[in-house]
Protein backbone atom coordinates (compact mmCIF):
# COMPACT_ATOMS: atom_id res chain seq x y z
CA UNK A 1 0.00 0.00 0.00
CA UNK A 2 2.84 2.31 1.58
CA UNK A 3 4.79 1.90 -1.86
CA UNK A 4 1.63 2.29 -4.30
CA UNK A 5 0.48 5.77 -2.62
CA UNK A 6 4.87 6.97 -3.39
CA UNK A 7 4.20 5.96 -6.81
CA UNK A 8 1.08 8.06 -7.41
CA UNK A 9 2.71 10.30 -5.48
CA UNK A 10 5.71 10.41 -8.08
CA UNK A 11 3.27 10.37 -10.65
CA UNK A 12 1.31 13.42 -9.49
CA UNK A 13 5.15 15.46 -9.62
CA UNK A 14 5.56 14.37 -13.43
CA UNK A 15 2.87 15.42 -14.78
CA UNK A 16 3.20 18.90 -12.95
CA UNK A 17 6.22 19.09 -13.97
CA UNK A 18 7.03 22.59 -15.93
CA UNK A 19 7.27 21.37 -19.96
CA UNK A 20 10.51 22.78 -20.69
CA UNK A 21 11.50 19.79 -17.73
CA UNK A 22 9.38 16.59 -19.48
CA UNK A 23 9.41 18.15 -23.67
CA UNK A 24 13.19 17.82 -24.36
CA UNK A 25 12.48 18.65 -27.97
CA UNK A 26 10.99 22.19 -27.41
CA UNK A 27 14.59 23.96 -28.10
CA UNK A 28 14.22 27.62 -28.25
CA UNK A 29 15.65 29.14 -32.02
CA UNK A 30 15.02 32.64 -33.13
CA UNK A 31 14.44 32.60 -36.65
CA UNK A 32 15.23 35.85 -38.91
CA UNK A 33 14.61 37.49 -42.27
CA UNK A 34 15.91 40.44 -44.22
CA UNK A 35 13.84 43.30 -44.88
CA UNK A 36 12.42 42.42 -48.52
CA UNK A 37 9.59 39.88 -49.88
CA UNK A 38 11.26 36.89 -50.60
CA UNK A 39 13.48 36.31 -47.14
CA UNK A 40 10.51 37.32 -45.45
CA UNK A 41 8.61 34.53 -47.22
CA UNK A 42 11.06 32.08 -46.91
CA UNK A 43 12.10 32.91 -43.23
CA UNK A 44 8.41 31.97 -41.97
CA UNK A 45 8.47 28.57 -44.22
CA UNK A 46 11.61 27.79 -42.12
CA UNK A 47 10.20 29.41 -38.92
CA UNK A 48 6.67 26.92 -39.33
CA UNK A 49 8.87 23.83 -40.71
CA UNK A 50 10.66 24.23 -37.05
CA UNK A 51 7.68 24.45 -35.23
CA UNK A 52 6.44 21.19 -36.66
CA UNK A 53 8.95 19.62 -35.57
CA UNK A 54 8.54 20.99 -31.73
CA UNK A 55 11.00 23.56 -31.91
CA UNK A 56 9.90 26.47 -30.10
CA UNK A 57 11.08 29.89 -32.61
CA UNK A 58 10.50 33.71 -32.18
CA UNK A 59 10.78 35.12 -35.39
CA UNK A 60 13.03 38.36 -35.65
CA UNK A 61 11.55 39.24 -39.45
CA UNK A 62 12.38 42.81 -41.56
CA UNK A 63 15.98 42.93 -40.71
CA UNK A 64 18.17 45.39 -42.65
CA UNK A 65 20.32 43.57 -44.81
CA UNK A 66 22.93 45.64 -44.25
CA UNK A 67 22.70 44.24 -40.36
CA UNK A 68 21.45 40.76 -40.24
CA UNK A 69 25.29 39.26 -40.81
CA UNK A 70 25.95 41.81 -37.87
CA UNK A 71 23.10 39.85 -35.93
CA UNK A 72 23.55 36.30 -36.51
CA UNK A 73 27.02 36.79 -35.17
CA UNK A 74 26.33 38.04 -32.34
CA UNK A 75 23.93 35.85 -31.28
CA UNK A 76 20.57 37.98 -32.21
CA UNK A 77 18.95 35.52 -34.23
CA UNK A 78 20.12 31.78 -34.72
CA UNK A 79 19.32 31.84 -38.38
CA UNK A 80 18.45 33.33 -41.36
CA UNK A 81 18.02 32.78 -45.66
CA UNK A 82 21.08 34.30 -47.59
CA UNK A 83 22.64 33.33 -50.72
CA UNK A 84 25.10 32.21 -51.98
CA UNK A 85 26.64 35.27 -54.38
CA UNK A 86 25.31 37.94 -51.44
CA UNK A 87 27.42 35.73 -48.44
CA UNK A 88 30.79 35.41 -51.52
CA UNK A 89 30.87 39.00 -52.33
CA UNK A 90 29.73 41.09 -49.70
CA UNK A 91 30.14 39.36 -46.17
CA UNK A 92 33.11 37.59 -47.15
CA UNK A 93 34.37 40.09 -49.90
CA UNK A 94 36.22 37.31 -51.79
CA UNK A 95 36.72 37.28 -55.46
CA UNK A 96 34.10 36.72 -57.87
CA UNK A 97 33.40 33.09 -58.74
CA UNK A 98 30.55 31.25 -60.77
CA UNK A 99 30.31 27.80 -60.46
CA UNK A 100 27.28 27.26 -57.52
CA UNK A 101 29.21 24.25 -56.33
CA UNK A 102 32.24 26.35 -55.90
CA UNK A 103 30.95 29.22 -54.39
CA UNK A 104 29.05 26.90 -51.85
CA UNK A 105 32.22 25.36 -50.64
CA UNK A 106 34.23 28.82 -50.50
CA UNK A 107 31.25 30.41 -48.51
CA UNK A 108 30.96 27.53 -45.78
CA UNK A 109 34.79 27.32 -44.91
CA UNK A 110 34.55 31.75 -44.70
CA UNK A 111 31.79 30.90 -42.64
CA UNK A 112 32.64 28.66 -40.43
CA UNK A 113 35.30 31.06 -39.37
CA UNK A 114 32.79 32.93 -38.27
CA UNK A 115 31.07 30.12 -35.95
CA UNK A 116 28.31 29.95 -38.36
CA UNK A 117 27.42 27.21 -40.61
CA UNK A 118 25.98 27.24 -44.20
CA UNK A 119 23.19 24.57 -44.83
CA UNK A 120 22.86 23.09 -48.70
CA UNK A 121 21.60 26.22 -50.83
CA UNK A 122 18.12 25.42 -52.83
CA UNK A 123 17.99 25.41 -56.66
CA UNK A 124 16.42 28.74 -56.57
CA UNK A 125 18.59 31.18 -57.77
CA UNK A 126 17.87 35.38 -56.89
CA UNK A 127 20.07 36.40 -59.30
CA UNK A 128 21.09 39.50 -61.58
CA UNK A 129 19.66 39.41 -65.24
CA UNK A 130 17.92 40.84 -67.74
CA UNK A 131 14.22 41.10 -68.25
CA UNK A 132 12.96 41.24 -71.94
CA UNK A 133 9.60 41.59 -73.47
CA UNK A 134 8.54 38.26 -74.60
CA UNK A 135 7.18 39.28 -77.83
CA UNK A 136 10.76 41.25 -78.71
CA UNK A 137 12.54 38.39 -77.61
CA UNK A 138 10.54 35.95 -79.91
CA UNK A 139 10.71 38.65 -83.02
CA UNK A 140 14.44 39.15 -82.78
CA UNK A 141 15.22 35.85 -81.64
CA UNK A 142 16.79 36.86 -78.57
CA UNK A 143 17.13 34.14 -75.43
CA UNK A 144 20.72 34.83 -74.28
CA UNK A 145 22.79 38.10 -73.38
CA UNK A 146 25.00 37.14 -75.57
CA UNK A 147 21.69 37.99 -78.62
CA UNK A 148 21.19 40.26 -76.94
CA UNK A 149 24.21 42.34 -77.11
CA UNK A 150 24.21 41.50 -81.11
CA UNK A 151 20.28 42.59 -81.37
CA UNK A 152 20.99 46.21 -79.05
CA UNK A 153 20.79 48.26 -81.91
CA UNK A 154 17.20 46.67 -82.16
CA UNK A 155 16.60 47.43 -77.91
CA UNK A 156 15.25 50.33 -75.76
CA UNK A 157 16.97 49.83 -72.63
CA UNK A 158 15.02 50.97 -69.06
CA UNK A 159 18.44 51.10 -67.06
CA UNK A 160 17.80 52.52 -63.17
CA UNK A 161 21.22 54.60 -63.69
CA UNK A 162 23.60 53.16 -61.36
CA UNK A 163 23.56 49.58 -63.40
CA UNK A 164 25.37 51.39 -66.43
CA UNK A 165 28.25 51.97 -63.86
CA UNK A 166 28.46 49.14 -61.97
CA UNK A 167 31.39 46.77 -62.05
CA UNK A 168 28.40 44.17 -62.20
CA UNK A 169 26.51 46.03 -63.89
CA UNK A 170 26.15 47.23 -67.81
CA UNK A 171 30.08 48.28 -67.30
CA UNK A 172 30.91 44.50 -66.56
CA UNK A 173 28.50 43.15 -68.98
CA UNK A 174 30.42 44.92 -71.50
CA UNK A 175 33.25 43.50 -70.40
CA UNK A 176 32.12 39.92 -70.84
CA UNK A 177 29.50 40.23 -73.90
CA UNK A 178 30.56 43.39 -75.51
CA UNK A 179 29.31 46.76 -75.71
CA UNK A 180 25.87 46.92 -76.45
CA UNK A 181 24.76 49.70 -78.41
CA UNK A 182 21.57 49.74 -77.46
CA UNK A 183 18.82 51.88 -79.65
CA UNK A 184 18.10 54.07 -76.75
CA UNK A 185 19.01 54.20 -72.93
CA UNK A 186 16.64 55.60 -70.58
CA UNK A 187 17.34 56.46 -66.39
CA UNK A 188 13.75 55.69 -64.98
CA UNK A 189 12.71 54.38 -61.05
CA UNK A 190 13.58 50.50 -60.42
CA UNK A 191 10.18 50.47 -59.42
CA UNK A 192 8.29 51.52 -62.45
CA UNK A 193 10.54 49.04 -64.74
CA UNK A 194 7.43 46.69 -65.36
CA UNK A 195 5.61 49.58 -66.10
CA UNK A 196 7.62 51.35 -68.54
CA UNK A 197 7.81 47.88 -70.54
CA UNK A 198 4.19 47.11 -70.20
CA UNK A 199 3.43 50.56 -71.79
CA UNK A 200 5.75 50.25 -74.30
CA UNK A 201 7.96 52.81 -73.61
CA UNK A 202 11.24 50.40 -73.44
CA UNK A 203 11.73 47.08 -74.32
CA UNK A 204 14.57 45.40 -71.71
CA UNK A 205 15.56 46.20 -68.18
CA UNK A 206 18.07 44.92 -65.63
CA UNK A 207 16.05 42.58 -63.10
CA UNK A 208 16.10 40.10 -60.38
CA UNK A 209 15.60 36.44 -61.28
CA UNK A 210 12.63 35.60 -58.95
CA UNK A 211 10.56 39.01 -58.95
CA UNK A 212 7.04 38.39 -59.08
CA UNK A 213 6.51 39.71 -62.65
CA UNK A 214 8.23 37.11 -63.91
CA UNK A 215 5.44 34.88 -63.33
CA UNK A 216 3.65 35.82 -66.45
CA UNK A 217 6.30 34.57 -68.91
CA UNK A 218 4.02 35.30 -71.84
CA UNK A 219 4.80 39.12 -70.99
CA UNK A 220 8.40 38.80 -70.05
CA UNK A 221 11.03 36.22 -70.59
CA UNK A 222 14.76 35.93 -68.88
CA UNK A 223 17.75 36.35 -70.79
CA UNK A 224 20.43 33.30 -70.15
CA UNK A 225 23.70 34.99 -69.12
CA UNK A 226 25.09 32.47 -71.33
CA UNK A 227 28.56 33.52 -70.10
CA UNK A 228 28.16 32.98 -66.86
CA UNK A 229 28.54 36.70 -65.77
CA UNK A 230 26.88 36.93 -62.70
CA UNK A 231 27.95 34.42 -59.89
CA UNK A 232 24.86 32.27 -58.45
CA UNK A 233 22.27 33.83 -55.81
CA UNK A 234 20.87 30.29 -54.36
CA UNK A 235 19.17 30.59 -51.34
CA UNK A 236 20.89 28.93 -48.41
CA UNK A 237 20.20 29.03 -44.55
CA UNK A 238 22.74 29.96 -42.56
CA UNK A 239 22.56 28.95 -38.49
CA UNK A 240 25.14 30.09 -35.95
CA UNK A 241 27.37 26.84 -35.33
CA UNK A 242 26.64 26.17 -31.85
CA UNK A 243 22.87 25.79 -32.46
CA UNK A 244 23.41 23.52 -35.73
CA UNK A 245 25.71 21.20 -33.32
CA UNK A 246 23.11 21.09 -30.50
CA UNK A 247 20.26 20.23 -33.00
CA UNK A 248 20.66 18.24 -36.00
CA UNK A 249 17.31 17.46 -36.59
CA UNK A 250 17.01 21.46 -37.55
CA UNK A 251 19.28 21.08 -40.53
CA UNK A 252 17.85 17.79 -41.71
CA UNK A 253 14.62 20.07 -41.67
CA UNK A 254 15.37 23.52 -43.14
CA UNK A 255 17.14 20.97 -45.68
CA UNK A 256 13.62 18.95 -46.86
CA UNK A 257 12.41 22.65 -47.18
CA UNK A 258 14.74 24.24 -49.55
CA UNK A 259 14.91 21.14 -51.57
CA UNK A 260 11.40 22.59 -52.98
CA UNK A 261 12.59 26.38 -53.22
CA UNK A 262 13.38 26.33 -56.97
CA UNK A 263 13.40 29.51 -58.98
CA UNK A 264 10.35 28.54 -60.57
CA UNK A 265 8.91 28.34 -56.73
CA UNK A 266 10.55 31.71 -55.37
CA UNK A 267 8.99 34.13 -58.59
CA UNK A 268 4.67 32.69 -57.42
CA UNK A 269 5.77 33.39 -53.83
CA UNK A 270 6.94 37.11 -54.53
CA UNK A 271 3.95 37.73 -56.66
CA UNK A 272 1.37 36.43 -53.99
CA UNK A 273 2.83 38.91 -52.03
CA UNK A 274 4.07 41.94 -54.25
CA UNK A 275 0.96 41.84 -57.03
CA UNK A 276 -1.71 39.84 -55.60
CA UNK A 277 -1.17 41.86 -52.19
CA UNK A 278 -1.55 38.96 -49.87
CA UNK A 279 0.46 38.60 -46.48
CA UNK A 280 3.78 37.32 -46.54
CA UNK A 281 2.90 35.26 -43.75
CA UNK A 282 -0.39 33.81 -45.23
CA UNK A 283 1.54 32.98 -48.60
CA UNK A 284 4.10 31.03 -46.53
CA UNK A 285 1.49 29.31 -44.03
CA UNK A 286 -0.42 28.48 -47.63
CA UNK A 287 2.78 26.75 -49.64
CA UNK A 288 3.88 24.65 -46.47
CA UNK A 289 0.90 23.25 -45.86
CA UNK A 290 0.14 22.33 -49.24
CA UNK A 291 4.23 21.17 -49.83
CA UNK A 292 4.02 19.37 -46.46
Amino acid sequence: MQNKKVMLLLLGAMLTLPAAQTASAAESVVVGSKNFTESQVVSEIYALALEKQGFKVTRKQNISSSVIPTAIEKGQIDLYPEYTGTTLLTILKKKMQTDPDKVYKTVKKGLAKKNLTALPYAPGNDSQGIAIKTSVAKKYHIKTISDLQKKASKIRFASQGEFDKRSDGLKGLAKTYGKFNFKSATVYDNSLKYQILSQNKADATPAYTTEGQLANTKKYTVLKDNKHFWPPYNLMPIVRASVYKKNPKLAKTLNKVDKKLNTKTLIQLNKKVDLDKQSYKKVAKAWYNKNF
